[in-house]
């Protein structure tokens, strides 16, 4: 064992509910501020990095970042250096608020492969009968587990030549898959965040006014440790008209809300689910087909599977579209930082998507209906606060989501999503996509790659997990 990793001194911030915040020390001697004042200096001397290295060293990068960093504002010196933090004990909605960051980077607490019975619910009312509705949502979740199994085995036979260890990961998969659908929002996650400082810096300074509490204290947490860690490269002055600007667009344009989006069925029996229809519908479609025609068509001719179009070709325009997506899968779909992604509000105004009533036993699935109902009705007397109310309500409602992007960006997110793998919910939503990009650009030379064979149960789902060796 390598007592030394043992002995390193991270930053560390603790949680007003019990999570925590840790900036990860390396130990390596040339920090990460070091290593930004390095290729700084790089920028301005040819004397090389072997001179440079003797500068670091006789006068440290403490004061150079301070004044070149922080002090003028050169913020590519930022670009520079780099830091992971680990977040813990936070609620999903504070897991998307971190992610929704074009340069976003890192990893999260799967909800497929991890059993999210233990978790802890983040419950900011913290009352009777908030308490209530999130217990009854961990039994639902606890109790349904080894049911989903059965049925699924039923269902999913495993066939001659599958290894049983792999088709039982495969089979916990495809229930964790369901039953996600019923944990709420408010469910405690674990995440990381890599990010070079000039980032993380700019992120920090949007996410202390978002209008949810919890972010706010996080983003508090994080930049506090920052500070600790890279005592040198955070602490930049605020001006109050930015600080102003950035409160008033996260208080009233940060969510979208999908008011023109079709609503639920309003019958009171249980039974309602969303409307029938679900998207996608182009809002926007502003790509230059002549251009394409002209100066890529054999490029989209002849692209091989696993092979990104150019970035180039994002010159020819973008394209938009809106469709209702559950919210477990929108967190799937949300870190594809290729293209621009709404953060939709969490409501029951579109209803829960029904694929996870119709993937539960017949039985098990009318009962659930008439659960989800009565859980959406203890809610509605929880509070009238849309913000507050997000924490409560089960990751299997549908959100309004609006996607735009460029046709490379669009390709590759619609071939990575549209997978036997991906969850069901959010392949038929990529397929959608693949089939309206095919009618407007097949004839200019689209190929997609894509997996057709909707809801398949594939093993590989058990391939998948990162497990530690004995």
């Amino acid at each position: 064992m390598d007592t030394r990793i043992l002995e390193l001194k991270h930053a560390t911030r603790d949680l007003p509910g019990g999570g925590f915040v840790l900036v990860l020390n390396t130990g390596a001697i040339i920090t990460p501020e070091a290593e930004a004042m390095l290729q700084a200096l790089h920028s301005r001397s040819v004397g090389g990095i072997r001179e440079h290295l003797k500068t670091l060293a006789m006068k440290g990068p403490e004061k150079f970042m301070q004044s070149f960093y922080v002090g003028y504002g050169h913020k590519s010196i930022g670009d520079c250096g780099t830091g992971t933090i680990f977040i813990e004990g936070v609620s999903m909605l504070v897991a998307k608020a971190i992610q929704d960051w074009l340069l976003y980077s890192g990893q999260e607490a799967s909800t497929r492969y991890i059993d999210f019975s233990t978790q802890k619910f983040i419950d900011p009312l913290d009352s009777f009968d908030s308490r209530k509705v999130l217990g009854l949502w961990r039994t639902f979740y606890l109790q349904s587990q080894e049911p989903v199994r059965k049925y699924l085995r039923q269902q999913f036979p495993r066939m001659e030549g599958e290894d049983e260890k792999v088709y039982e990961k495969a089979i916990n998969a495809r229930g964790f898959d369901i039953l996600r659908g019923f944990l709420p929002a408010g469910a405690s996650t674990n995440l990381s965040w890599h990010s070079n400082l000039r980032q993380a810096a700019d992120h920090i300074a949007l996410l202390r006014h978002h209008p949810l509490i919890e972010v706010q204290a996080v983003a508090e947490a994080i930049e506090d440790a920052l500070k600790e860690a890279y005592p040198s490269s955070f602490g930049q002055k605020r001006y109050p008209d930015t600080e102003n600007y950035n409160r008033y667009w996260m208080d009233t344009g940060y969510y979208f809300s999908g008011d023109a989006f079709p609503r639920k069925n309003q019958a009171g029996n249980g039974n309602s689910l969303i409307a029938t229809s679900r998207g996608p519908w182009v809002t926007r479609d502003a790509i230059d087909r002549r251009l394409l025609e002209r100066e890529y068509r054999k490029l989209l001719e002849k692209r091989p599977p696993k092979t990104e179009l150019p970035k180039q070709m994002a010159e020819a325009g973008t394209m938009q579209f809106e469709f209702l997506l559950d919210f477990g899968s929108f967190r799937d779909i949300q870190r594809q930082r290729s293209v621009i992604q709404r953060m939709p509000m969490l409501s029951d105004k579109f209803g829960m998507h029904p694929w996870y009533f119709e993937s539960l036993p017949e039985s098990d699935a009318r009962a659930a209906r008439g659960f989800v109902w009565r859980q959406l009705n203890s809610i509605d007397a929880l509070s009238q606060d849309e913000l507050l109310r997000q924490y409560y309500l089960p990751m299997g409602m549908c959100v309004p989501c609006r996607v735009t992007g460029d046709l490379p960006a669009l390709v590759y997110v619609v071939e990575l999503r549209a997978q036997a793998v991906v969850h069901p919910t959010l392949h038929e939503v990529a397929l959608w996509k693949s089939d309206v990009l095919l009618e407007r650009f097949g004839y200019l030379g689209l190929k997609l790659y894509v997996d057709r064979e909707k809801g398949r149960f594939d093993v590989k789902r058990g391939l998948q997990d990162i497990v530690q060796k004995d």
